[in-house]
């Protein structure tokens, strides 16, 4: 990294636009030293544009991008060597073995054969798929291609760390494995860009988060932070609610969605949630529960599918 740079990633006014659609719609933020920034919006938010501009899959339209200090625009080649990508989609070669598929990875580095095979070895054991070294990559399940991505985006030792989506459509156990893995990197220094549908997974492995939609950031803090301003610490869900409690909300002017057979009410410690609405007005179905991401998320973005 640059000595002059003090963000591993800086963008200013970035912008893509595809025609007259506009993916990404003039965001700033920065990536820290060491720090794990996470990138959170419904489908056709502008998250997956955003990391393609700065691993250089696709140009910029206007603004601008430095990584590691570098300019995305002229510095490109000198930004791969030092990164590391986790797409998608699957694209392992499912022509060769766990390991070769790292060794020949290796070769895009120009990184010698004897090193190349004691890394893949380092990272197949970091992952836990050291006894699957000679198995094509078709033979593993869905949780172990994913972490077989994930080691091969790190046979270049990066000092960036770039995940789209990394453990979509895996089991609640694999999700973990993965997880681990990352905490790991993270304790060790490594700067980290993710992007993520699970709240769960953001709240655990992010130190910041961006949300997004339509292009344009909506808010940007800790997990944490993110939580108590928008949704509070607890949270009362009332089905069928009558109109006695409707009223009740509006005139205690507690944080809260309307919906159209359920209210759902935010509140702060000061505030007594569970005993001002709770004790009160739980004749009809109620569930008392902690305030979450997934609420600031709901809140920020809306409740509608996005296709």
């Amino acid at each position: 990294m640059d000595e002059k740079a003090p963000y591993i990633i800086e963008a200013n006014e970035l912008r893509k636009a595809f025609g007259s659609f506009v993916a990404v719609d003039g965001i700033s933020f920065h990536l820290l030293p060491g720090e794990c920034l996470g990138l959170l919006g419904p489908n056709g938010a502008g998250k997956t544009s955003t990391i393609r501009m700065i691993y250089g899959f696709s140009p910029m339209s206007s603004g601008s991008l430095r990584v590691f200090g570098i300019d995305v625009r002229t510095g490109a080649r000198a930004i791969k060597a030092r990164i590391g990508v986790c797409q998608q989609e699957n694209n392992l070669d499912p022509d060769l073995t766990v390991l070769q598929n790292l060794e020949v990875f290796a070769r895009y580095y120009d990184i010698p054969g004897r090193e190349a095979r004691n890394r893949a070895a380092q990272l197949l054991k970091f992952i836990a798929l050291e006894h699957r070294t000679g198995e094509k990559v078709t033979s593993l399940s869905g949780g172990m291609m994913r972490r077989l991505v994930l080691a091969r985006a790190l046979i270049n030792n990066p000092e960036l760390l770039i995940l789209d989506e990394p453990t979509t459509g895996l089991d609640p156990q694999s999700r973990h494995q993965v997880w681990e893995r990352l905490e790991l990197l993270r304790a060790n220094g490594l700067s980290i860009l993710i992007t993520t549908h699970y709240m769960d997974e953001a709240s655990r492995l992010c130190d910041r988060l961006i949300i997004m939609d339509h292009g344009k950031i909506l808010v940007e803090g800790e997990p944490q932070d993110l939580i108590r301003s928008h949704a509070g610490d607890h949270v009362v869900e009332i089905v069928n609610p009558r109109e006695q409690v409707r009223d009740m909300v509006r005139s205690r002017g507690f944080m809260h969605d309307m919906l159209d057979h359920r209210i759902i009410v935010y509140g702060r410690e000061a505030d007594h949630l569970f005993e001002t609405i709770g004790d009160q007005f739980c004749e009809e179905t109620c569930i008392k529960r902690m305030a979450t991401l997934e609420d600031v998320f709901l809140r920020l973005t809306g409740r509608e599918l996005r296709e």
